[in-house]
């Protein structure tokens, strides 16, 4: 059995109610919901929450919410590899026989169901623990620059000033958007960025964290704009 858990917890603090707040339209997470019915690689699409009202937007959806989450995995505190440890062994306690899940966050707008279906496949072609969504960085990190205390510039990698762009090593970051996993990996918490991982590329275009109302304002005009 494939299934997704959504974690949305609903003590979000820089964005009020950021996973059931209006998004072009729809509640935030109804994207997440929709793409992972879409893509059909799922038995059961489940939402993790500790929070009533974000529970029924998600059944409103299609999603299932078969329990509410313990308050010790809801605090600020708690990891997304505690939360889906959890879900994935209550499930089992119940009678599921769970082979691979997909961690989906709630705050995935840009995600696609074809993106899925691509984790699903990268998942399924060696012996990994985990496949996940990610993107490049619009800049060489090797040229990064930091304040230091005098409040001057230095360079991260000062050896590398002179270094052409071509040159470089390409550096890559986690996109936000899925983790694919046996389930095995993921009730073990094994470490998702690893050698046992891989990574489904996207397009800058298509990544956003929305983790602050600037973000949340950068995301909806990009989503205006990708969308039309």
């Amino acid at each position: 059995m494939n299934i997704a858990i959504i974690p949305a917890r609903g003590g979000s603090k820089r964005i009020p109610r950021k996973n059931i707040k209006l998004f072009h339209g729809k509640p935030m997470i109804a994207y997440s919901i929709e793409a992972a019915i879409k893509s059909g690689c799922f038995d059961k699409v489940i939402v993790s929450t500790d929070d009533t009202e974000i529970a029924d937007v998600a059944q409103q959806f299609g999603a299932q919410v078969p329990f509410i989450r313990p308050a010790d995995i809801a605090d600020d505190y708690a990891t997304t590899l505690d939360v889906m440890k959890h879900a994935l062994e209550w499930l089992e306690a119940q009678g599921d026989v769970i082979d691979n899940v997909c961690c989906l966050y709630a705050t995935a707008p840009f995600v696609l169901p074809s993106n899925l279906k691509q984790g699903y496949e990268a998942l399924q072609s060696g012996e990994l623990d985990y496949a996940f969504s990610a993107t490049s960085y619009a800049f060489p990190i090797q040229r990064a620059l930091k304040l230091n205390a005098e409040g001057t510039v230095e360079m991260f990698q000062p050896e590398h000033f002179n270094t052409r762009s071509q040159d470089l090593i390409e550096a890559y970051h986690d996109a936000g958007q899925f983790y694919w996993g046996t389930a095995d990996a993921f009730k073990a918490k094994r470490p998702i960025f690893g050698v046992k991982s891989k990574a489904v590329l996207l397009p800058r275009k298509q990544v956003q964290d929305i983790d602050t109302p600037e973000d949340w304002d950068l995301a909806e005009a990009l989503f205006q704009v990708i969308k039309c």
